[in-house]
């Protein structure tokens, strides 16, 4: 790092560490011991609006990287009161466009030729604009086609990704430091909120990243009529320039007033995320309603009720991915609430989780069945799914146990199509249209094919555990040949007890060495003789120290 850097970033923190303290969070500066950094005019009062507001402030004052967090952050109902959430929920990109100059000029220097080389025509006067970059109209001259395609131009602003990497590096550095400092903020994992922030930010700031996604997507929906990505064009994209396909579409709400069937949209955006889910693992981690177009289908010349329309997504730069084990256990966790059946939700949750301390089962089941009580008491069309799930989530944590922030990514996308769902169509119960998927993707795992593969994929573990064993056997007889595997005890009086234990644990150490090597090249079918004669010398072992064990005790 260069001096001159050095001295950049300590700027950046005596600001960051001056607006905390002029919003009332002097004293979380002082603790974090970075109170020499923070400045205030004298006899200036702090003004002292509620903590949701004061946080809000905050990451306004501080620009377009802390604004884009308070928005990441927004979306963590499972972290965060409803108090602070709805005041970080008026978070926006309200930023100035760059000029038209500006624009032009990235255009060129990204893609290595002037915007009026590239594109047929492009609009200097932006469409939209936001902190990471802004977007132009524009069209493009395609090989096969026979006009100018309509196209959209994202570009990225000037000297955004130096400006967002130091804020990074600072971020990392203040959550450490607030984890250290003030124990009591760990429940909110400030690590783990700037980490997910980190990847979402990262993403967006690779222009390639989102193309790549948005290919992706079109691949996974080939042939669905009911859902559009849009188009990307390659020969005019680059990290800083993305050029995709115009869709011609309006907001949803606008759609459902033009006569657009609320109904439809509703149960078809839940179909789409649950197969976005459930069967791609791969999903839109951020579909809000300014990130979708509902687009009329070419046949019925605009919004008619009862008719189906295209669905279109935007932004596809934040996605969530879920492994093919979190997939089954999430599908596991909704059938059980479907059903209402708190016994297995705690259950699914345990297998989702991983247990910092050990869990007092019976106080975290309980918890669960009041969490179902709260929420399942009622008609399923009453229900809002993710909240439920976003409150055994939130339970989980209460319980020490660490939730993978892949299934707090498909919280919050179930959450927002559910959120927008409901407004257009109060009567939506998304068990009701998540009921037949999930069955028929639970089953799937049952599929002879699926158990084929899981059978032959343990199979080439018992071969490598066929493999491994004989040689760990030959570790563990040569410790016990030179006295090395024992046990011992801080307490003389039990020597006696301890010398017992020690035998019967040697014992059941080496029949399982020969009964897993035997058994192993049984499955594996390598050397039959030599697994029998295994399995007779650990019967033989077992019935000998039986034996010893009893006439010693005599």
């Amino acid at each position: 790092m260069s001096i001159l850097t050095a001295v950049r970033d300590m700027d950046r923190l005596r600001q960051i560490t001056q607006v905390l303290a002029r919003h009332g969070f002097g004293e979380l500066v002082t603790r974090m011991g970075l109170s020499s950094t923070a400045t205030n005019r004298e006899g200036e009062k702090v003004p002292r609006p509620l903590l949701g507001e004061r946080l809000r402030l905050v990451l306004q004052d501080l620009g377009p990287t802390f604004v884009k967090l308070g928005q990441i952050i927004s979306t963590r109902s499972d972290l965060l009161p409803e108090d602070i959430l709805f005041e970080l929920k008026k978070l926006q990109d309200d930023v100035a466009p760059f000029a038209e100059d500006e624009a032009r000029r990235q255009v060129e220097d990204s893609l290595g030729a002037p915007a009026e080389s590239v594109f047929t025509t492009f609009d200097g006067k932006p469409l939209a604009s936001a902190s990471i970059g802004q977007v132009h109209r524009a069209t493009l001259a395609v090989e096969g086609q026979d006009g100018p395609v309509q196209v959209v131009v994202k570009i990225q602003r000037p000297g955004i990704v130096p400006m967002v990497l130091r804020d990074l590096d600072l971020l990392h550095l203040l959550a450490r430091l607030i984890e250290r400092t003030v124990p009591e903020t760990r429940v909110y994992s400030p690590s783990g909120l700037v980490q997910e922030f980190d990847q979402a930010i990262t993403a967006e700031l690779d222009f390639t990243v989102e193309a790549a996604n948005a290919r992706r997507f079109a691949a996974n929906f080939e042939g669905d009529e009911a859902i559009a990505f849009p188009r990307v064009f390659p020969q005019a994209s680059s990290k800083r320039v993305l050029t995709l396909g115009y869709l011609d579409g309006v907001k949803v709400d606008r759609a459902v007033r033009e006569g657009a069937d609320g109904k439809w949209i509703a149960e078809t955006a839940v179909r789409i995320i649950l197969k976005m889910v459930f069967e791609d693992g791969f999903f839109h981690a951020d579909p809000h309603p300014g990130n979708v177009l509902i687009l009329p289908r070419p046949t019925n010349g605009g919004y008619v009720r009862g008719e189906p329309v295209i669905i279109g997504l935007l932004d596809l730069g934040l996605v969530g991915r879920l492994s093919p084990e979190l997939r089954d256990r999430a599908v596991d966790l909704l059938m059980a609430a479907a059903r209402n059946d708190p016994d297995a939700i705690a259950e699914a949750m345990l297998a989702i989780g991983r247990q910092r301390q050990k869990v007092d089962y019976e106080a975290f089941r309980a918890h669960v069945h009041k969490i179902a009580e709260r929420h399942l008491g009622r008609s399923l069309k009453e229900v809002q799914a993710s909240a439920l799930v976003r409150d055994i989530v939130a339970g989980a944590m209460k319980f020490d146990i660490a939730i993978p922030v892949e299934l707090t990514m498909m919280i919050r996308a179930m959450m927002t199509i559910e959120g927008v769902g409901k407004e257009i169509h109060p009567e939506l119960d998304v068990f009701a249209v998540a009921k037949p998927y999930l069955a028929k993707i639970a089953m799937q795992r049952y599929h002879p094919l699926r158990v084929g593969m899981d059978l032959l994929r343990g199979a080439g573990r018992l071969g490598n555990m066929a493999r491994d064993l004989p040689f760990q056997l030959q570790d563990i007889l040569e410790d016990l040949r030179q006295g090395r595997l024992q046990v011992r005890t801080a307490d003389p009086a039990r020597d006696k007890a301890s010398e017992r234990l020690g035998r019967r644990i040697r014992a059941a150490v080496l029949t399982a060495a020969l009964l897993g090597s035997g058994v192993a090249l049984l499955i594996a079918r390598v050397h039959p003789s030599l697994a029998w004669s295994l399995l007779i010398a650990a019967g033989a072992w077992t019935f000998g120290h039986l034996i010893f064990d009893w006439r010693s005790r005599r």
